[in-house]
């Protein structure tokens, strides 16, 4: 008998490799101070506060988020690769928030934030963390809700990673519950003198 015939094997195909976006022709870099129960995102269906209330640029894109119920520092871009280097993780860019919470801070509560708490997604890194004294802010609107037993106190905390509400878990899993959530810097960039819905439009070097 006569052997079967060799089926002709088909040419592996090639996938279409993924070509990375053309910069901008003019990219912008715009930093915004978030107010207090605004979404990080220009569209609601639910008629919510959005950036598009005071942010009145098409074609930029926040780099990264910040919760509706915190405040300050957000970063927005037209450049998809600054908005990667800013948001992934891998670039380690240090986030500094000013936290307002809940009882008075330990050295132990400290040191266990310091050390990064573990979470129920796992250990978080180690972070920068000192008391301050309470900073010049605008009100909050609407203000923050306290207990008239219970004393408050300022933190300043630095992390290099951003888990979802990862700043309010931490303070919490050692303790002391935030009250309130400013976010003052991202990198070397700052939150300055910006008011809430205020914008500035800021430098793109050959670092950002």
């Amino acid at each position: 008998m006569g052997k079967p015939p060799v089926k002709a094997r088909r040419p592996a195909q090639r996938r279409p490799q993924r070509r990375a976006s053309a910069p901008p022709a003019t990219p912008r870099l715009i930093a915004l101070n978030k107010p207090f129960d605004v979404l990080t995102q220009f569209t609601d269906g639910q008629g919510r506060a959005t950036l598009k209330d005071f942010l009145p640029i098409s074609g930029v894109y926040p780099a990264g988020r910040l919760d509706r119920d915190s405040e300050g520092l957000l970063l927005l871009t037209n450049d998809g690769r600054l908005q990667a280097r800013i948001t992934d993780p891998r670039h380690k860019l240090a986030k500094t928030y000013w936290v307002q919470v809940e009882g008075e801070p330990s050295t132990a509560q400290l040191d266990a934030l310091r050390a990064g708490p573990v979470l129920n997604d796992g250990p978080t890194r180690p972070a920068e963390v000192e008391q301050i004294a309470e900073p010049a802010l605008w009100p909050r609107n609407p203000p923050v809700r306290f207990r008239k037993s219970i004393p408050t106190h300022w933190l300043q905390i630095t992390i290099r990673e951003g888990r979802n509400r990862q700043i309010r878990r931490m303070t919490a899993a050692v303790g002391l519950p935030t009250l309130r959530l400013v976010r003052v810097a991202i990198g070397d960039w700052q939150l300055g003198d910006l008011q809430p819905g205020q914008w500035r439009e800021l430098p793109i070097t050959a670092d950002s």
